[in-house]
């Protein structure tokens, strides 16, 4: 009924979510987007400069699958010391056919899984062939999907992993070891994990910390971390060297790990290569040649939230789960 919102918390959300489901539904809504096939503002953004954080509202309508909703989320970095998450988040679903709103979730753990699903995807149409070594900068609760996510599409040989807290990495070591099933290798130097086939870099740096020197040709790196204007990770003259591949240019160009660069002139748009759902709808090729340094420029879109609340959705209806409230 259009008066009852379903209301679904944390655990329930979790319960209802795996890496394989949420690639897939992600997958889809990047060649949906790649096809020009949904509706999508760039995030809107409220910063709180005096409590060093921000709020983001990001909405979205797949148009395909005729879903459409609104995720409201924070990213405060210094929660953790504080016992909090980093980023919180709360998704909502609404009816297309009249605006009611139809369920509202947890959008905390949906947020990590679906950026850890980007990652994965990411990696399954960009690396290189015979990728099997992965370099983990910083060691929190992306850099954990972002490896779930990459398992999910390549056989992991090795994993090595860096962070600016010792306690979060071998924290990451313990944790996600036994999930993978393969050795996650702590080291104390960015430049030490830079010498694999993929490297993903989670950090809310504001200077770069990947230097262009460290990479080699071939590599493919998943660049999550800058997802607010003014932060960066990586190395401006890497950025040259490389194919980038976006995964929407106007909101990655305020707010992705281009903006720094694109604002001072060290890059143009016409540096970018294609987006995400272009390689994956089959209207652009990721690489060209082996030697080719990809980079994935990851900022989170709306459409892989509402993608992905909508099978939370879904599956909690056919389970029967969740709390349903009336609206009116």
């Amino acid at each position: 009924m259009e008066n009852q919102i379903l209301w679904l918390n944390r655990k329930e959300v979790e319960s209802l979510l795996d890496m394989k489901g949420t690639i897939g539904v992600v997958e889809e809504a990047f060649r949906q987007h790649g096809l020009k096939k949904v509706q999508m503002p760039s995030k809107l953004y409220l910063y709180f400069k005096k409590h060093n954080g921000d709020l983001r509202t990001m909405p979205a309508y797949l148009e395909e699958q005729d879903i459409t909703g609104v995720k409201i989320v924070n990213v405060h970095p210094d929660n953790p010391r504080k016992g909090l998450p980093t980023v919180m988040a709360l998704v909502i679903l609404n009816s297309t056919e009249t605006g009611a709103p139809i369920a509202i979730m947890d959008g905390t753990y949906l947020t990590d899984m679906r950026t850890g699903a980007s990652g994965g995807i990411a990696v399954k149409h960009l690396a290189g062939r015979n990728a099997k070594k992965v370099g983990f900068v910083g060691s929190g609760n992306q850099a954990k999907t972002q490896l779930l996510g990459i398992n999910e599409v390549i056989d992991i040989e090795e994993v090595k992993v860096t962070s600016i807290s010792e306690k979060s990495t071998l924290a990451f070591k313990d944790e996600v070891e036994k999930l993978i099933g393969c050795d996650i290798i702590p080291k104390i130097s960015i430049k030490d994990v830079c010498d694999c086939d993929i490297i993903v870099t989670t950090t809310p740096s504001r200077t770069p910390i990947v230097m262009n020197e460290w990479i080699e040709e071939g590599t493919h790196i998943n660049a999550i971390g800058a997802d607010a204007p003014g932060k960066e990770e990586l190395d401006p003259v890497l950025l040259k060297r490389a194919k980038i591949v976006v995964d929407d240019i106007p909101q990655a160009s305020h707010s992705g790990e281009i903006n720094v660069p694109l604002s001072k002139g060290l890059i143009t748009e016409k540096d970018i290569w294609c987006e995400l759902g272009e390689v994956i709808a089959g209207r652009r090729k990721a690489r060209t040649k082996d030697s080719d340094i990809t980079i994935f420029d990851s900022t989170g879109l709306a459409i892989q939230d509402v993608a992905t609340a909508d099978l939370v959705y879904q599956q909690a209806i056919e389970r029967n789960i969740g709390i349903s409230l009336q609206q009116f």
